[in-house]
């Protein structure tokens, strides 16, 4: 019989991010004792407004802070009594990755390291079945699949071929060795490409709606036959809510949306419900806009993660189908004027679009 853990003090890192901001909103709803020490440094892809509207929200406190910042890890530990840390905050786009590497290292192994370290000194001496650490983690650590290549399962050896991924395979290294050297009670789940509310318009679906709407190219790297796994966020917040209460300590879990289109295939999609919804638009049909543009660099050619592992165990499986996922997703962007208005308004989006888009010409969002 699976022990299940109460949470009742929880610290999540980069809760004002796509991500970290959807887990927070999950677990308020879905946990009604559980308070949240928010976490984040608010970089550009961070920000109050994804915690607008947090359902309970005394619940909530937020920081404004590093995850690399020792002193301020160590006081929210001790100050809040926290039992479980959820591990969100990272530099997470491939892109930016190739060009300016060192943040990458920073934030995500430096940072890693730092909250891991925090941790072990905060839970010495404590019963190690009340305390837990989730790492968030990627499926890129992998590498990329062969067309023909089975799904990959837990375990299987690292080949990281970006920058990113080379800093989330040294993340993931550095908290089994803390739980292996220390005895600190771990978790990690890697999971697939996520979509949904609140995700900064660098990624592929937001870029593609905003883009779509406004009319300006809708750039594919290639000849866009890449295939990834797509994730509704609600469904991975889910997963890792039944990781840190029911999860083997030491384990790690996969977690996927069961689905591999190719990036050009789910452009059309997005397209064809730009289309269906936007029929007054001027830019339809919104395949139109499509703009093959140079591959990146290294591009890897496929991911597939088998989450055989968290279904057996856990009884976890997604409930969003891509179809059904992407509709809703597209509603949301369509609806999310005020949200994305803010967003483009800052100066930290107008530093990323200097920063990502000064030589593309395929447009920005």
């Amino acid at each position: 019989m699976v022990k299940i853990r109460v949470l009742q003090r929880v610290l999540v890192t980069g809760g004002a991010g796509f991500i970290g901001s959807n887990f927070v909103r999950h677990l308020l709803a879905a946990r009604p004792a559980v308070t949240i020490v928010d976490l984040d440094a608010l970089t550009y892809a961070g920000s109050r407004e994804n915690l607008r509207d947090l359902p309970d929200p005394d619940r909530h406190q937020f920081v404004h802070g590093d995850i690399t910042d020792r002193a301020l890890v160590d006081r929210l530990l001790a100050e809040h009594a926290i039992d479980t840390i959820v591990h969100f905050a990272a530099e997470s786009h491939v892109d930016r990755s190739i060009t300016g590497p060192g943040a990458f290292v920073q934030t995500n192994v430096v940072g890693t390291f730092t909250l891991l370290d925090a941790a072990r000194a905060a839970w010495r001496g404590r019963d190690p079945g009340g305390v837990r650490f989730h790492h968030v983690s990627t499926d890129e650590v992998y590498g990329s699949l062969a067309p023909d290549a089975a799904p990959v399962a837990e375990g299987a050896a690292y080949a990281p071929r970006s920058p990113y991924a080379a800093s989330k395979a040294a993340s993931d290294h550095l908290v089994r060795a803390y739980a292996t050297t220390y005895g600190l009670p771990v978790t990690i789940s890697n999971c697939s490409n996520n979509y949904g509310p609140y995700q900064f318009p660098e990624k592929l679906i937001p870029l593609m709606i905003v883009n779509g709407v406004l009319g300006k190219p809708l750039p594919v790297y290639g000849d866009g036959l890449q295939v990834r796994d797509w994730l509704h966020v609600d469904d991975h917040c889910a997963a890792i809510v039944a990781i840190v209460e029911r999860g083997r300590p030491g384990a790690t879990y996969h977690v996927g949306g069961g689905n591999q289109p190719t990036n050009l295939e789910l452009v059309g999609r997005l397209c064809a419900l730009l289309d269906a919804r936007l029929p007054a638009s001027p830019h339809r049909p919104h395949a139109g806009l499509i703009t093959h543009v140079v591959d990146r660099p290294g591009h890897d050619r496929r991911y597939d993660l088998d989450c055989g592992l968290i279904e057996r165990e856990l009884g976890w499986r997604p409930r969003h189908d891509l179809a059904t996922g992407l509709a809703a997703t597209v509603d949301w962007y369509l609806a999310a004027g005020a949200w994305l208005a803010a967003i483009r308004d800052s100066d930290d989006f107008r530093r990323w679009l200097t920063l990502n888009y000064a030589d593309r010409g395929a447009g920005a969002p």
